[in-house]
């Protein structure tokens, strides 16, 4: 099985968010950047599990420049087979998702998994646009996936149950929570990551077909009113004329 893995970088959970360029760009300035989540947790772990099981090999893709090496580099180690870098700034989800396409409309891929969404951006677009692009089967925020032969098998948490959903390979899969368990690289894989192929190509010609305007931290939380247990009235009072939640 032939299986290529979409991963980006995002910022540290712990990061401290600010903007640079009148509020239009993120500042990256003194930001850990990690394999974004969704990407390393589920949809890789689950590409090297499949590839244990039924044989195959597993690549990464990334779209951005030579700063995204360390998290393609952390990739490999947890046992990628090997690691494409589209030499560009990622740009909004359609320009991203087209240069994965191009790159992959004539590779013969089985699976193109990404995560179901990226922590800074949570757009969850890139899959779906893959798919379009390819003219392929597309399900979205999976938890569970299975292939057996030509024939992949997932589930979808939805609203008061479980989604199966079936359909014929190629797919392209967005991961969600469920589909894996997080693998932590050790010594072994982190030396072999280094003799891995990372291949980087040039850009296709793509306009992206949006722009940032600008960019808005969260208004800061207000402060507290602490009511005595005893004083059940203040309470409702407040609820109903203040807060108007009753």
């Amino acid at each position: 099985m032939k299986i290529l893995v979409c991963i980006s970088k995002a910022p540290d959970t712990t990061t401290k968010i600010s903007f640079t360029d009148n509020n239009t760009k993120f500042n990256e300035d003194k930001v850990q950047f990690i394999v974004n989540p969704y990407d390393e947790w589920y949809a890789l772990v689950r590409g090297l599990e499949l590839k244990e099981k039924a044989g195959g090999t597993v690549t990464t893709i990334t779209v951005g420049g030579a700063d995204h090496d360390p998290i393609i580099r952390k990739a490999l180690a947890i046992g990628a087979d090997g690691a494409v870098r589209v030499n560009a700034d990622a740009g909004d989800a359609y320009f991203t998702a087209k240069q994965i396409a191009e790159y992959a409309k004539d590779k013969g891929f089985d699976l193109i998994l990404t995560g179901k969404e990226t922590i800074n951006y949570n757009g969850a677009q890139v899959g779906g646009m893959i798919a379009e692009l390819l003219g392929q089967p597309y399900v979205s925020i999976a938890s569970k996936l299975e292939v057996e032969g030509q024939t992949a098998t997932l589930e979808r948490d939805i609203q008061g149950g479980v989604e199966v959903v079936e359909g014929p390979l190629p797919m392209v899969v967005s991961c969600a929570k469920g589909m894996a368990e997080q693998r932590i690289p050790n010594m072994r894989g982190i030396m072999a990551a280094r003799t891995k192929q990372l291949e980087v190509i040039e850009p296709a010609e793509v306009k992206s077909l949006t722009e940032t305007v600008s960019f808005t931290l969260p208004p800061e939380k207000g402060s507290v009113k602490l009511i005595d247990p005893d004083n059940m009235d203040e309470l409702v009072e407040l609820l109903h004329n203040e807060a108007k939640v009753i």
